[in-house]
C-alpha cells in the first residue's frame, strides 16, 4: 500500500510502500510521547526503507534521544525524523533494521485501514495522567510487545501486497 504523508506546514512530504499499514500499536514511551505531542502515545506503522521518496528533504532533521545502555548514557539507535520548520515527527528509523522505516500514523495523509484492536506498549513508562484507552481485551505490555508489526498483521490477515 502506498503511504503518503506530510508535515503540518507543508515543507516536507513523503511517500513509501507498506505491507503493514494498520495503525494498531500505541507506544507510551517518553520519547514517543514528548516528540509526537499526541494524547500520551504515538502510533508507528511499518514500511520499506528503500521505497522512501521525500520532497523538501532539506527541511528534515534527525533526533536521537539519549538513553541508558549498559549503565552509560548514549544516543539511541532509534532516530526520529522531523520537519525543522514546524517540528512534525514524520518517521523513525533504527540502525539495527536498516531495511525498515516507521512512518508516524499522525503524519500520514493516505486513508489508513481501521485497526480491529489495539496493542499498548511501554505502559511502564507512561505518566499517571495518560489513560490507556481501548478495551480490556487489548494487549498491554510494560515494555515491548511479544510480536513484531509484521507478525501481528500476518496473524490477522491484514498484510497488504
Amino acid at each position: 500500500m502506498l503511504l503518503e504523508g506530510s508535515c503540518h506546514c507543508g515543507a516536507v512530504s513523503f511517500r513509501c510502500q507498506s505491507h503493514h499499514p494498520v495503525p494498531y500499536m500505541r507506544c507510551y514511551c517518553s520519547i514517543c510521547r514528548k516528540t509526537g505531542g499526541a494524547g500520551g502515545y504515538a502510533i508507528n506503522l511499518a514500511a520499506e526503507a528503500k521505497t522512501l521518496e521525500v520532497l523538501g528533504e532539506v527541511h528534515t532533521g534527525i533526533y536521537r534521544a539519549l538513553v541508558e545502555r549498559d549503565g552509560e548514557r548514549a544516543h539511541s539507535k532509534h532516530a526520529r525524523i522531523f520537519c525543522t520548520k514546524c517540528g512534525t515527527h514524520l518517521w523513525a528509523i533504527n540502525d539495527l533494521w536498516p531495511d525498515h522505516l516507521h512512518p508516524v500514523a499522525s503524519a500520514i495523509d493516505t486513508e489508513l485501514p481501521p485497526a480491529p484492536e489495539h496493542v499498548h506498549i511501554m505502559i511502564g513508562s507512561k505518566p499517571t495522567w495518560v489513560p490507556v484507552e481501548g478495551t480490556a481485551a487489548d494487549a498491554r505490555f510494560d515494555e515491548y510487545p511479544d510480536k513484531s508489526i509484521a507478525a501481528w498483521h500476518d496473524e490477522r490477515g491484514l498484510t497488504v501486497e
